[in-house]
């Protein structure tokens, strides 16, 4: 038996590191192109190569818990509630693990870190994740009560430039439009999408498995609404990304694996 799981478990690994180097092999191979064009120093060119194979490796090993883990319990989750027929239980599971698994999300932390000097962390965060858990909870709503999605997106979509057109300063666009894309990340996209599968499962007419479909549309648009209400609130102006002037301190081959052993333990923590 032990023989059998690992079997499964290491066939389960290759599957997914496949895939990762699917997705990261053209990017890379791209950068490293331009850095040989442009004559990279040796120190950098290794920290990237290092940094891309630990890239593979680890975002393999994410997506094989996800699907181990999260898509398993989003999708038992969105089965028990909506099994209970109680509309307004589907609603605050919605909300509640929309904002949990938001906040988690790897995404927005770096987003969140990149306007740490203009906006507070923290309340970027949660006025991302409380924009999420809402439409999350409308998109669940409406796999259970079959309202069809080209419309819920017109409207909030609609909503959404006006928002930013009347409302805000140009200059608080493109946050409010790059916090949507927190909704796209590893972590927010399998447990939405399974916790839609989950919901979708129990209706046995023709358009139940499609409607698991749409979820993570419909939940990008929470963070943009979210955060340009932010953008309203606190009356942002001249909002511009922070740049960091900061350049790479040159060294050796050998120091470029020193320095990401250096930084394991603060990632880790």
């Amino acid at each position: 038996m032990k023989e059998q799981y690992g079997v499964a478990m290491k066939t389960a690994f290759i599957e997914k590191l496949k895939e990762s180097v699917s997705s990261i092999l053209p990017i890379a191979a791209i950068i490293l192109v331009l850095a040989v064009i442009l004559g990279v120093d040796t120190y950098s060119f290794v920290l990237f190569l290092i940094g891309a194979v630990l890239l593979v490796v680890g975002l393999s090993g994410f997506n094989m818990g996800a699907d181990m883990s999260m898509l398993v319990i989003g999708e038992k989750i969105g089965s028990v509630v909506t099994h209970s027929r109680k509309v307004w239980l589907i609603a605050l599971v919605s909300f509640i693990i929309g904002i949990i698994v938001t906040i988690a999300e790897p995404d927005l932390q770096i987003l969140a870190g990149y306007v740490s000097g203009t906006i507070d962390s923290w309340t970027l965060i949660i006025t991302v994740a409380v924009g999420v858990g809402i439409f999350l909870t409308i998109a669940m709503l409406r796999i259970v009560l079959r309202i069809r999605l080209s419309i819920l997106l017109i409207i909030f979509y609609i909503v959404a430039f006006v928002l930013a057109f009347a409302f805000v300063d140009s200059s608080f666009w493109a946050i409010a439009f790059d916090s949507g894309g927190v909704t796209t990340g590893p972590m927010t996209v399998p447990f939405i999408m399974a916790l839609g599968v989950g919901v979708a499962s129990i209706r046995s007419d023709k358009e139940g498995k499609d409607d698991s479909f749409g979820l993570v549309a419909l939940s990008s648009v929470g963070p943009i609404i979210a955060v340009l209400v932010l953008g309203i609130i606190t009356d942002a102006e001249n909002f511009t990304y922070p740049v960091s002037d900061a350049v790479v301190p040159s060294g050796s081959t050998g120091d470029a694996f020193f320095t990401f052993l250096a930084g394991f333990g603060d990632y880790a923590e």
